[in-house]
């Protein structure tokens, strides 16, 4: 059963009990992310991600970490364009501990000028952590050509410079700002009593209550079309993205199916013919991915530099006839099965299903029950995936590349981009 209401601090709560779990998780869900900073602080929100473990006024860093070892607890968080999320994830017996140090790290975290210059070392090693990876480069260089001078086109931990010029007063005004109620979910799944949860948040709730969320402006809609990073590395790695549509889109069930169909599942059009027939990528895959006001469907897989351009063509080829001719009904019920299957799946244990319905409610305003949401992908039929294809199809393309290659060794007209 799934219980939502308003405390009287403004956080917004929800809750699901699971009869037959032994554990229980707890997250609070903060409704801002990278977007949501201005250039000159961009990866703040990662970097307080990182302070608030750095121990309250009563709790010190390693106080906390004993405390949750001790009971076998499992305690992180993790920073996205669009929000942040804390959770621990304990035995149910320890429901009042865990409620205790998420309330106490959340609403009094010690945020010390020594503690940030201890962490900003451990954040700009991240960093270089991320851009020796390729194909983690051709993906942060796809989002920033999607979303050309917006802040969804940012990296979510920021740059060395802004990092290195993050101050303790800056991250403490960001903490005041963002980190109010009624820009906050608490969400809690497993076995539990909802009246104790609410009683164990409002006793441990501290600070100024009210708040809001952020105000944001939406991307414009040009994109650019090509962006190539030259390194000599024995694969290319390439994203082929298009925007698409936001997260509150009904079309979006649409595009998941339509998202299987194209690279999602070992079934899909472009693993069988470039990994299973050709042999031409050890991995290709494709993702949605939607914001408030804008999403994107991209293409990413790492090949021989000699294969780029058969690759591409293949991944064109496979756009152009999903955009002419849709799906099969064959692909429709694999979708849907998968989907079908993958939602239930996410039901197993108490984590998952708090982060599904604290995502809900703090993303879409609501928490849809897992029939509701199966009833909608069920409904779907060929022309809503056909008429979802066509739109992304037309839509103006981005190629992210990062290999031996130069800008002038693509031709930006045959590929349909921009």
């Amino acid at each position: 059963m799934i219980q939502t209401e308003v405390l009287a601090s403004g956080l917004s709560l929800a809750t699901e009990r699971m009869d037959d779990a032994r554990s229980v998780c707890i997250g609070f869900w903060v409704g801002t992310g990278s977007r949501d900073e201005d250039p000159g602080h961009a990866g703040a929100s990662h970097v307080l991600e990182h302070l608030l473990f750095k121990g309250t006024a009563d709790r010190s860093p390693s106080a906390i970490a004993e405390t949750v070892d001790e009971v076998g607890g499992d305690f992180n968080a993790f920073t996205t364009k669009e929000y942040t999320s804390f959770y621990i994830r304990l035995l149910a017996e320890h429901l009042p501990l865990g409620l205790d140090i998420l309330s106490d790290i959340m609403w009094r975290p010690a945020l010390r000028p020594t503690d940030l210059d201890a962490e900003r070392q451990v954040i700009l090693d991240e960093i270089l952590m991320h851009a020796d990876e390729p194909a983690d480069e051709a993906s942060e260089q796809s989002s920033a050509a999607l979303f050309p001078d917006h802040s969804l086109g940012r990296e979510v931990l920021g740059s060395e410079e802004s990092v290195s010029a993050m101050t303790a007063e800056r991250i403490r005004g960001f903490f005041e700002e963002h980190y109010r109620p009624r820009n906050m979910v608490a969400a809690v799944a497993g076995d539990f009593d909802h009246g104790e949860v609410v009683a164990g948040l409002e006793a441990g709730f501290a600070g100024p209550d009210g708040g809001a969320t952020p105000k944001r402006l939406a991307p414009g809609d040009w994109v650019v079309p090509l962006r190539v990073t030259r390194r000599s590395t024995e694969q290319a790695h390439l994203v082929l993205a298009a925007r698409s549509v936001n997260r509150s889109d009904p079309r979006r069930y649409a595009l998941a199916v339509l998202n299987h169909v194209l690279g999602g599942g070992l079934s899909s059009r472009l693993f069988q013919e470039i990994r299973e027939r050709r042999g031409l990528a050890y991995s290709v895959w494709s993702e949605r991915v939607a914001y408030h006001d804008a999403g994107a469907v991209s293409v990413g897989l790492g090949t021989a530099p000699e294969h780029v351009a058969e690759v591409l063509d293949i991944v064109s080829n496979e756009l152009a006839a999903l955009g002419a001719e849709g799906i099969t009904e064959r692909e429709l019920a694999i979708a849907k099965g998968n989907l079908r299957a993958e939602t239930l799946l996410a039901c197993e244990d108490s984590g998952a299903r708090m982060s599904r319905i604290g995502a809900g409610l703090l993303l879409h305003g609501e928490v849809l029950t897992v029939d509701e949401v199966l009833a909608r992908v069920e409904a779907l039929t060929l022309e809503d995936v056909h008429t979802v294809a066509a739109e992304v199809v037309a839509a103006p393309r981005t190629l992210s590349v990062v290999g031996p290659f130069d800008e002038s060794d693509f031709d930006v007209g045959a590929l349909q981009l921009g």
